[in-house]
């Protein structure tokens, strides 16, 4: 099922809203994490006084200009870490868009979904950046102390939230969210599996900005196979 949904959502990578999608997608994230690094910039220029003192060296004008540009690299760093999550979270407010698209071309013979309002998507897309950031930030830690591992605790950790989050958002379209959670807790071992078969090609540059589209169709191709088998 799993590998089937996969090899349908490659297949329709040429779909014009696929595309559209990942460029919004990949845009709006680049636009965020500019935005969070001049913050940080901001919020270091207006926290510090244009001279402070140290001990032994004195007063001293130039602390804000080098803590200003090391915001900046650190920010570089934390967006190769953060930036296929952020992604992921953003794609997922695009999500109705991919879903229509997969069951235009394979599931014809539905009727029309009920499309979630977007005070609704941008809700859970919030929620779901947060939560995606703050695992990932937190989980550094443990990056840290089991370095072995941390692939591994990587794949894993995304794999549940990415694969919980996007049959969710799947799943309502046509079931509402109280039966999209119900479906969600039947099937959590293959939607997790799924989720981590998702989660591994984040770690290949270029290639894990295309995931959360590719996600987008599989786990609507996952939902549609296991509400067909929960009907049979």
């Amino acid at each position: 099922m799993i590998f089937r949904a996969f090899r349908l959502s490659v297949q329709q990578l040429g779909d014009p809203r696929f595309r559209r999608v990942l460029w919004l997608g990949v845009g709006l994230s680049l636009a965020l994490l500019i935005m969070a690094t001049a913050g940080l910039i901001a919020l270091v220029q207006v926290t510090l006084s244009d001279e402070v003192g140290l001990p032994i060296i004195g007063p001293v004008t130039w602390l804000d200009d080098i803590l200003s540009i090391g915001s900046v690299f650190v920010m570089l760093a934390l967006s190769v870490f953060l930036m296929v999550p952020v992604a992921s979270a953003i794609t997922s407010m695009f999500l109705e868009t991919v879903a229509q698209a997969v069951e235009d071309r394979h599931y014809r013979h539905l009727p029309p979904a009920q499309p979630v309002p977007l005070s609704d998507a941008i809700r859970d897309t919030i929620s779901f950046m947060g939560v995606l950031i703050g695992a990932n930030l937190l989980a550094l830690v443990l990056y840290v102390l089991f370095a072995p591992a941390s692939p591994f605790i990587f794949w894993g950790l995304n794999g549940f939230l990415l694969g919980r989050e996007y049959f969710t958002l799947a799943a309502m379209r046509r079931v509402g969210r109280t039966q999209a959670k119900a479906l969600r807790k039947a099937h959590m071992g293959k939607i997790w599996i799924a989720g981590i078969l998702m989660a591994i090609p984040l770690s290949i540059p270029i290639v894990n900005l295309l995931i959360p589209v590719l996600g987008a169709a599989t786990f609507t191709h996952i939902f549609h196979a296991v509400s067909a088998r929960t009907r049979a």
